[in-house]
């Protein structure tokens, strides 16, 4: 029974460390043609480490390639801080509210929420472009932060958490003197760090990596954001593939930092979130 637990367990690492393996393979290859010169990238057979890596491709290529690109980088960083931020505020009292107070139409307004999944992006991205241009919020941060922050995927995740969470923590709040908001903010939201850090997680790389809301709202070179920024490095004839890959890499960093740092509380809220409702 022992050998045959042992010989279960070396295959789950096996095949864990082929998808280990997969996951991680267009990360590194990214890596390699950053630091390779064009030529090498597609050469045949290829080759799996530079012959001589090119970090000027990195630094101070890609800047000296696009001068703007600090400006991008903060845009984009200011962009998916601020939406991160404020969405999951606003989720985590709409989902209470849905969750845990009892008013008429509470059921409704949730399953209303919850359709609006089904309904794909392109589809009402025109409708809400006629809005923020309505707004005259046209290549300004107001029109790139403002529509990215409602969605029902936060909203879900937080509903399914406060539905089980326990009474008798609110319960005792009351007992104290704490009302509806009270109970909320002093005693439901800090016990929600784990998902709320997760979803930040979720958050933050979505808007980070947006790019057909921005290519639709910003005009002006000064208000790209990274990815429509990276964009600009290809050309109608000719492509730099090591600079292109170097501009990648710098900016997938500020990601994999964030996952690097919340890991423990992103799994934590996959095992503590259920999908009870």
């Amino acid at each position: 029974m022992k050998k045959r637990t042992a010989h279960i367990g070396i295959v789950k690492w096996f095949v864990m460390g082929i998808i280990a393996l997969i996951i991680l393979f267009p990360l590194y290859w990214m890596v390699n043609a950053a630091l390779k010169r064009g030529p090498e990238v597609f050469k045949v057979p290829p080759q799996w480490f530079p012959v001589k890596p090119q970090w000027r491709n990195i630094i101070p290529g890609v800047f000296q390639h696009a001068p703007l690109y600090p400006r991008w980088m903060l845009n984009t960083l200011f962009i998916s801080a601020v939406v991160t931020v404020v969405a999951l505020y606003l989720h985590a009292m709409a989902a209470y509210s849905l969750a845990r107070l009892n008013y008429p139409g509470r059921k409704i307004i949730f399953y209303t929420i919850i359709s609006t999944l089904m309904i794909p992006i392109t589809s009402i991205i025109i409708p809400v472009f006629i809005i923020v241009r309505a707004f005259g919020w046209i290549d300004t941060y107001m029109g790139l932060i403002i529509p990215a922050i409602p969605h029902a995927f936060g909203i879900f995740m937080l509903h399914q958490f406060y539905i089980q969470f326990p009474k008798d923590l609110e319960e005792a709040a009351v007992v104290d003197g704490c009302g509806p908001a009270g109970v909320f903010f002093r005693v439901v939201l800090p016990n929600s760090r784990s998902l709320l850090s997760a979803l930040a997680v979720f958050f933050f790389i979505a808007n980070w990596n947006s790019y057909l809301w921005p290519l639709l709202v910003v005009r002006t070179p000064s208000m790209r954001t990274l990815q429509l920024g990276i964009a600009t490095f290809v050309g109608p004839y000719e492509n730099p593939w090591g600079l292109l890959m170097a501009a990648n890499v710098i900016a997938t960093l500020p990601t994999l930092i964030l996952f690097f740092f919340l890991q423990r509380q992103l799994m934590t809220s996959i095992t503590m979130t259920g999908i009870k409702g």
